[in-house]
């Protein structure tokens, strides 16, 4: 049988590149930059997070944790948070991975849903899960990590100690557990944008393909190194040999992350990889055009969670280095990555007018070992493959994506799972709930979320492809299409730089752009600052807005 844990490949690492670096973290994140512009770190080598792995590994053991056990893990973005993600892996404990910025309300039916037996945590995570009854009647064994370990049970450095006696006691590494390709592996719970946060069932299948896709798509090789601004994406960083620094920053608010510490960090390390949400994007851009910095060790740089606007991707790639790109890549939680595009083809003309003239936003071609179709719009379950249910090119529909890097399922969501899924007679299409369209060249092109395409009484209007249209305008930072009472109504944000805006007139542009394309726009509200996910700070809940709005009329 095929070994699928791909931990074994950290421990591979430690005798083919014992020296190179791991991980880094900063050692006191929020402190201001010294004089010298050197941000003090922890670096960790190689054979030194091997060792780490295995020496946690078996404290782990020791106490109590086995195969199979599922532990909820919040542990903020951080040496700890990593050699504990592979402890799990390694001995075959289900690590349960919840986005805090879902609230506390959200956090709890999660919890419960997982039923989870393990809780490792910092302390304010383990006050939290006292004062409000996370996992009551399901968690046993607690860890704590840092103080308050009156609210914590174990100690986190009694679990290193345990295991560190026992790893000098040894000869060489703990194997690592014999992953079946659908032995379960992790939960991770959606960010809950457009509904209820879902927990995905992760196989060791699963994360081995993510990890060939990832690799394959953007060529990241052994060697590199990576700045990831939402750390769970560097996860497969050690596996493939890349070095990850984790930068100093609140990662659950990326939209006001320090930029000088961002691109000190870049030229401090010679980052050749960096991972940023749209927000941050646009942030760091913002402020290195005006400083007019360029990051030329940059061999790429990554941005997903939301579509990028098209003044933020050209204003960063003005940093770069000719040849340089900024890949867009399409996925979410329960498939990653679906399709690749770069800035250098988005910013073409032809596809850039495309959009703006209400094309929606190209998220370019299936990446390998991905099978995609766009099918009808519907709501309703689709329980087994029929071929009539594909569109033409150019027929706007929902994307359907089918590999071996795609979840079978939501842990405990019998009813989600048959909603998301269409059976076939060799495997099941995931359903993205997005909307898109192939044109003639094989591009896919984003529409928008099915939940959030616009009913009124005479057409169906779908979010990105309508709102793309008026963030061109150059005092709008970004619109929110929604509806009330069966009406299109836009929300409009204005970009923070403009002084003194004159709203009258930004109404009176925008409306004569809804009459120019045909859009039958009722009301343009202005509000302050969109409501956003706290993971990427670039989803807008347009939910949250619709109600506002309606309120407004």
């Amino acid at each position: 049988m095929t070994n699928c844990n791909i931990v074994t490949s950290i421990f591979e690492n430690a005798v083919t590149q014992p020296d190179i670096l791991a991980i880094a973290e900063p050692k006191s994140p929020g402190d201001p930059i010294p004089i010298d512009g050197i941000i003090p770190y922890r670096n960790m080598n190689f054979r030194e997070l091997a060792t780490e792995v295995d020496i946690v590994s078996r404290g782990l053991l020791k106490h109590g944790f086995k195969k199979g056990d599922r532990v909820v893990l919040m542990v903020p973005p951080s040496i700890n948070f990593f050699t504990l993600c592979f402890a799990f892996m390694h001995i075959g404990v289900v690590p349960v991975l919840i986005d805090p910025g879902i609230g506390i309300t959200n956090l709890k039916k999660c919890i419960k849903e997982a039923n989870p037996v393990g809780f490792i945590g910092i302390s304010k995570a383990h006050i939290a899960r006292v004062v409000f009854g996370w996992g009551k009647k399901s968690i046993r064994k607690k860890v704590s990590i840092g103080p308050g370990l009156f609210y914590g049970g174990l100690p986190f450095n009694k679990i290193m100690k345990s295991g560190r006696s026992i790893a000098e006691n040894s000869d060489g590494f703990l194997e690592s557990f014999q992953a079946a390709e659908n032995d379960l592996a992790a939960i991770l719970f959606t960010s809950g944008s457009t509904g209820i946060s879902k927990g995905v069932s992760y196989t060791y299948g699963n994360f081995m393909h993510q990890v060939k896709g990832i690799s394959s798509t953007f060529g990241m090789e052994s060697g590199e190194i990576d700045l990831p601004t939402f750390p769970p994406f560097a996860l497969f960083n050690p596996v493939v040999g890349v070095s990850t620094i984790i930068p100093d920053m609140d990662a659950t608010r990326p939209a006001s992350v320090d930029p000088k510490k961002i691109i000190a960090t870049i030229r401090q390390f010679n980052i050749t990889n960096m991972f940023g949400s749209p927000a941050l994007i646009d942030r760091v851009g913002r402020y290195a055009e005006m400083k007019k910095y360029e990051l030329p060790s940059l061999k790429r740089v990554i941005t997903a969670g939301a579509p990028v606007p098209e003044k933020a991707l050209r204003r960063f790639s003005k940093l770069l280095n000719d040849g340089i790109h900024i890949y867009t890549p399409y996925g979410a939680t329960e498939v990653m990555p679906v399709t690749c595009v770069g800035s250098d083809y988005l910013l073409m003309e032809n596809i850039r007018m495309r959009s703006i003239k209400g094309g929606g936003i190209c998220i370019g071609k299936p990446v390998k070992n991905i099978e995609l179709k766009i099918i009808k719009i519907t709501d309703d379950v689709i329980a087994s493959w029929s071929n009539d249910l594909e569109l033409d090119f150019g027929e706007v529909g929902e994307i359907v994506v089918k590999g071996p890097n795609v979840t079978k399922a939501y842990y405990n969501r019998e009813v989600e799972t048959r909603l998301a899924k269409i059976m076939t007679k060799n495997g099941f299409y995931h359903r993205m709930g997005d909307l898109g369209y192939r044109d003639e060249t094989g591009n896919v092109w984003y529409c928008g979320r099915k939940a959030h395409r616009v009913r009124t009484e005479d057409r169906e209007l779908y979010s990105v492809q309508c709102e793309t249209i008026f963030n061109q305008h150059p005092m709008v930072y970004r619109t929110a299409l929604v509806s009330v009472n069966r009406e299109a109504v836009l929300c409009v944000e204005v970009d923070k730089e403009v002084i003194n805006p004159n709203l009258e007139e930004i109404k009176i542009d925008l409306t004569e752009c809804a009459l120019q394309n045909n859009l039958n726009v009722k009301a343009f509200l202005f509000h302050p600052s969109f409501p956003v996910d706290k993971r990427h700070n670039a989803k807008i809940f347009r939910e949250k807005l619709a109600k506002w709005a309606a309120s407004r009329l």
